[in-house]
């Protein structure tokens, strides 16, 4: 997984004068002046000193350049170096925060607007129902199946069209459909979106939605059945009630005339959906929640009025690849539902509310009726047995599996990037030769005073830098970490405090580098502090804040 993409944006400027991103001009300017007294060539006579100290010189005067001039900054903080070379106008022309936050804004429009055009999004959908009893009667496997596909393309900035068609079969009937959506974008807060569709479910409609406000949403649609001139009229409003949560209304007008209220929660480990729904002959609830125990595995349980209750878990078996297992037991009878997520690509099986409207994105859920009828016994073997089965595999054949193809996936990215970190290591062990006396001087004077002192430091790939591993490191993972002793020594104040601040990459301080280009990384430390062991291990872009009780050994 490539950090880059998930991370915050990149620092680097502030991690190299030791900056919070939130400093003040005045900090700035002193930071400037600290590492100029370091790093300023006048400073040596021997050749290659003066080399090394003007190549880092040169480093410091050009992120002070940016960091002390506002426009500059505002340009970085937002779109980093890429900002300052995309051939913005910094003259009169953009002399407001607030003309060039629009500006830049702009031309990050441009660039996803030109992605969009660049090439059509399509997305399909398999759905398979199966039944076991049905198989052991001898009248085999399938109780139906359906297919779908969905071509959707930007005709222009503000137009954009979807057409796809689907095909259903269910025992002894079936039928198609072909669908068509034209979408316009009317302004930043509102769009209007005409629907037609043709065969087993033909209609024509109109539909708009609008931002009422920086939290709530409207929408409004209008339809027209083709088979026997019904019309349905819908409205729905949703409402951001928190950073995680929402909730949201609707009422429909029709054959079928209900109101329905749901709400939704949704963070980095959870996400819980609930709906209440009333009909003029018909009430429903339902609700699932669903918990990710880490960034591959996730588990999920779900119940509603129909009597029904599901458990499942689910693992992403790759980039773009994710699985599911779930068990149903409800009135309907006993069920096995296995679900695969892929980019681009959906193979689903209907439940017990029919085919569900998914978002166009790949899916497979394959529905498997186990027995039509409820026995303890049965019950109990049906959800025992595959969950049993999983964590076997999971321990026995999956993580085995997936270490030997994370450890090969490493290796092919070390030797890619061998020469790139060869040079980086070099020219980072070249600026710590510059901060060696200083770094020296200040631990010689905290030792005398009981202070605090690095006594080692390594920064690289997290698998690497356990408390137990980072002690004795082989020959293959040395060259995925570095030793930052003497820069993080350096860094210690007069108080003898460190603190490396949040959001701030770690491997652009001064004498660091990345030793492992597109891994996770983190920081191991060990220091003393008034007699005493203490050792911490942080994320890349994590607060580091030196000496705590909490490190102590």
């Amino acid at each position: 997984m490539n950090e880059e993409d998930t991370g915050p944006p990149n620092k680097e400027l502030y991690a190299l004068l030791h900056l919070s991103p939130e400093a003040s001009d005045e900090e700035i300017r002193k930071a400037y002046r600290q590492w100029a007294q370091v790093y300023h060539p006048d400073k040596y006579q021997a050749p290659h000193m003066k080399e090394i100290a003007t190549e880092n010189f040169q480093r410091i005067c050009e992120a002070y350049e940016i960091l002390s001039d506002e426009t500059k900054r505002q340009i970085y903080d937002i779109y980093g170096m890429e900002g300052l070379t995309s051939g913005l106008e910094l003259g009169p022309k953009l002399n407001k925060v607030e003309e060039l936050k629009e500006e830049l804004e702009r031309l990050r429009r441009m660039k996803e607007q030109e992605k969009k055009l660049a090439h059509f999004r399509p997305s399909g959908t398999i759905l398979a129902n199966l039944s076991l009893p049905q198989f052991l009667d001898g009248d085999g496997i399938m109780r139906g199946m359906a297919m779908s596909s969905e071509v959707h393309s930007q005709l222009s900035k503000s137009n954009t069209i979807a057409f796809g068609g689907n095909l259903e079969v269910n025992e002894n009937s079936g039928g198609g459909a072909a669908s068509l959506v034209l979408r316009h974008q009317m302004s930043s807060v509102s769009s209007i979106e005409f629907l037609a569709s043709a065969g087993l479910r033909g209609l024509i409609g109109l539909q708009t939605t609008r931002n009422l406000s920086q939290h709530s949403t409207a929408t409004m649609a209008i339809a027209m059945s083709l088979r026997d001139g019904s019309i349905n009229l819908s409205n729905n409003w949703t409402r951001q009630l928190s950073e995680t949560t929402s909730g949201n209304i609707q009422l429909l007008l029709g054959v079928e005339s209900a109101i329905s209220v749901g709400w939704e929660k949704k963070d980095e480990r959870m996400s819980a959906v609930g709906e209440i729904k009333v009909g003029t002959n018909s009430f429903g609830a339902s609700a699932h929640y669903t918990r990710r125990f880490s960034k591959k595995s996730h588990g999920r349980i779900a119940g509603s009025t129909a009597l029904e209750i599901e458990v499942g878990g689910g693992r992403k078996v790759s980039e773009f690849s994710t699985i599911r297992m779930l068990y149903t037991i409800g009135v309907r009878g006993i069920f096995w539902k296995f679900e695969l997520h892929r980019g681009g690509q959906k193979l689903i099986i209907p439940d017990c509310h029919g085919i569900r409207d998914l978002d166009t994105q790949g899916f497979v859920d394959i529905e498997v009726l186990l027995s039509r009828n409820f026995s303890s016994l049965f019950a109990a073997g049906a959800f025992i047995i595959p969950t049993s089965l999983y964590f076997s595999l999971k321990k026995f054949v999956f993580k085995p599996y997936y270490r030997k193809r994370e450890k090969q996936k490493a290796l092919e990215n070390m030797e890619r990037t061998s020469a790139q970190v060869r040079e980086a290591k070099a020219a980072a062990e070249k600026a710590q030769q510059l901060l060696q006396n200083v770094a020296n001087r200040k631990r010689n004077r905290q030792m005398e005073t009981g202070g605090l002192v690095i006594t080692k430091a390594v920064y690289g790939a997290r698998n690497t830098l356990t408390r137990d591993e980072s002690r004795d490191l082989n020959d293959e993972t040395a060259s995925q970490v570095m030793d930052v002793t003497l820069p993080l020594n350096f860094l210690v104040n007069d108080s003898g405090q460190l603190r490396l601040h949040e959001g701030v990459k770690k491997s652009g301080i001064m004498g660091f580098c990345d030793p492992c280009p597109g891994e996770p990384k983190q920081l191991y430390v060990e220091y003393t502090y008034r007699g005493n062991r203490y050792e911490v291990v942080v994320d890349d872009y994590d607060e580091l804040v030196i000496p705590q009780e909490v490190h102590r050994i």
